[in-house]
């Protein structure tokens, strides 16, 4: 596995999504635990969850509380994973999402992923998406709060444009560590938060980095000239795809959601698929 940085942090260059073990289609938990440990197995440090990751109303905090399960019953050291989790998007338990960016709830969202998660302060604790109703900087400075308290040990933003990146930074005091955008072969246009990241020294987590590439090989045609770069390799798609971005900045990290085993340890393995400059050009 090679390694990158979240703010003094190393991790894994690819880490783990946790979304698709708890919302609809999800496995069952000794699948998901398996995955974990898959990744785990294959030298991921770095899972990425939230507790608006679950399916049904009562079980807010389920892929908390999974990935904690998970982490406490592997056989090996785990002191060195990063897990980072996410407050402001909520689930009704009806598939729709909400969002609440208040201080004072953003502080109690946070105690409870405390909680679920076991442990006596968040590694990376993300604001998941903007509020409409309540203006950035007063979310941003719960962050700040729970950073100066204590509870967090290091503070990112989810679904942020170039504003709001420079916002939150200034309001964290330079203390910003974390993009995390929607970014794939099919959806591109995070591109200026990305450059911007890498400018600042920012990590940009890519999220849905795959871009809904099916494994069972249904390609659109944003994704045919990875398929035709990974046929030249010998390998999925998938790993084509991931070793593209890592290609694009030192600070990029993607976070591939999977459900099963062997799906993450495909997307762990991009780390050793060197692309040539005019397959990178291929690939745009």
């Amino acid at each position: 596995m090679q390694f990158r940085r979240i703010g003094d942090v190393q991790v894994s260059a690819i880490g783990l999504g946790g979304m698709p073990m708890s919302i609809e289609g999800r496995p069952d938990e000794s699948r998901s635990i398996a995955t974990i440990h898959a990744a785990l197995d294959a030298g991921v440090t770095f899972i990425d969850t939230a507790d608006a990751y679950h399916l049904h109303a009562d079980e807010v905090g389920h892929n908390e509380t999974l990935i904690a399960t998970a982490l406490a019953s592997y056989g090996g050291d785990t002191s060195g994973v990063l897990v980072a989790t996410k407050g402001g998007h909520l689930r009704p338990g009806d598939g729709t999402w909400s969002r609440n960016g208040a201080p004072d709830y953003l502080k109690r969202a946070c105690d409870a992923s405390l909680k679920r998660l076991g442990v006596d302060a968040i590694g990376l604790y993300q604001f998941h998406r903007p509020d409409p109703y309540v203006p950035y900087e007063e979310s941003v400075g719960a962050l700040r709060d729970l950073l100066d308290d204590g509870k967090i040990r290091m503070a990112g933003i989810s679904n942020a444009n170039p504003e709001q990146i420079a916002l939150a930074d200034d309001v964290l005091g330079g203390r910003l560590v974390s993009v995390q955008n929607q970014f794939s072969p099919r959806f591109r246009s995070s591109e200026p938060e990305l450059e911007l990241c890498d400018r600042r020294g920012i990590a940009f987590l890519p999220w849905s980095p795959l871009g809904g590439i099916s494994r069972a090989g249904d390609l659109g045609s944003a994704h045919e000239p990875f398929a035709r770069v990974a046929a030249a390799h010998g390998v999925s798609p998938q790993q084509v795809c991931l070793a593209w971005m890592l290609a694009k900045s030192e600070h990029v990290i993607p976070i591939p959601g999977s459900s099963r085993p062997e799906t993450i340890r495909d997307s762990a393995a991009a780390v050793d698929l060197v692309l040539s400059p005019e397959e990178l050009a291929t690939l745009g």
